[in-house]
């Protein structure tokens, strides 16, 4: 197998890992609260992540002031991120949560472009702007069906935006695994603190079985996600993970009975379509340099 499809196939299975976990966590219908639940799937995600990073001999402590506060910066979008998501996730279908997050290639783009002073040409832009179209598509602000939940999906992209491009930010010396377990750790931490002034819900074996599954599904997705990098041309891979959107479909379909509406699935064909644009365009670029 070529190192390209290797890696579209590690892409595809950090989705489904991911997307399995969201739907793990969707399952449990707010049986418990927000920060108990991101803290039972913390400990064992971190344990995890701790051990693989022991693995990869990626503890290296002796980087620059800068890299640990974009590492700091990092873990705080991480956490941001992860209670908007989660909580948006538990009140709106699996699907529609899902393609809200598509918008983030189009938002690193457009991040890259602004902040980090990346050329971008107005193709791209107006990529960005029928992406931005389609998520309007699936938000709809002023129907019936719009939410605040909708809302904190949406924040949770600008989040996991920030957390991206502090990630490109970084030196290329600090180990990714001592990165990704800054993350985890942090959200372990927040969500622990954050439990102490709430009550427990009694986990009984069910919710401990759901949330039990969604850490080793979650484990799975950051460690493909690492593989992936490793593998193939990114500019091949990347598309891939549009591939996420098929499962949450299915998965939501065929565990909650959610099946989007036709303006639902026209603003994600057209944030999908939009953001392969936007790859084939930077592809096009580095082959053009």
């Amino acid at each position: 197998m070529s190192a390209n499809m290797n890696g579209a196939l590690l892409m595809i299975a950090s989705m489904a890992c991911f997307t399995l976990n969201d739907a793990f966590l969707k399952a449990t219908d707010g049986d418990l609260p927000l920060f108990q639940l991101l803290f039972l799937r913390g400990v064992l995600s971190t344990v995890f992540i701790g051990f693989l990073a022991h693995g990869n001999k990626a503890w290296q402590f002796d980087i620059s002031r800068r890299d640990w506060v974009l590492i700091g910066v990092r873990s705080a979008a991480e956490v941001a991120a992860a209670v908007f998501f989660v909580t948006a996730l538990l009140n709106m279908p699996l699907a529609n949560a899902t393609a809200i997050l598509q918008m983030l290639p189009l938002m690193l783009t457009l991040g890259s472009a602004l902040f980090l002073r990346e050329a971008v040409g107005w193709r791209r832009f107006a990529a960005i702007g029928v992406g931005f179209i389609g998520m309007l598509l699936i938000v709809r602000p002023g129907a019936d069906g719009f939410s605040i939940w909708s809302i904190l999906a949406l924040l949770a992209v600008i989040c996991v935006t920030v957390r991206d491009l502090s990630t490109r930010c970084m030196s290329a010396r600090v180990p990714s695994l001592l990165v990704t377990f800054a993350a985890s750790f942090s959200v372990l931490v927040t969500s622990g603190f954050a439990c102490l002034f709430i009550e427990w819900a009694p986990v009984t074996p069910q919710l401990g079985g759901m949330v039990f599954a969604a850490a080793l599904f979650i484990i799975g997705g950051y460690f493909f996600s690492v593989q992936v990098m490793r593998a193939g041309d990114v500019s091949f891979i990347a598309p891939f993970r549009y591939t996420g959107l098929i499962w949450a479909l299915l998965l939501g379909w065929t565990f909650f009975g959610d099946w989007p509406t036709p303006l639902t699935f026209f603003g994600a064909g057209l944030i999908v379509a939009t953001g392969l644009f936007t790859f084939y365009r930077e592809r096009q670029l580095m082959a053009a340099h």
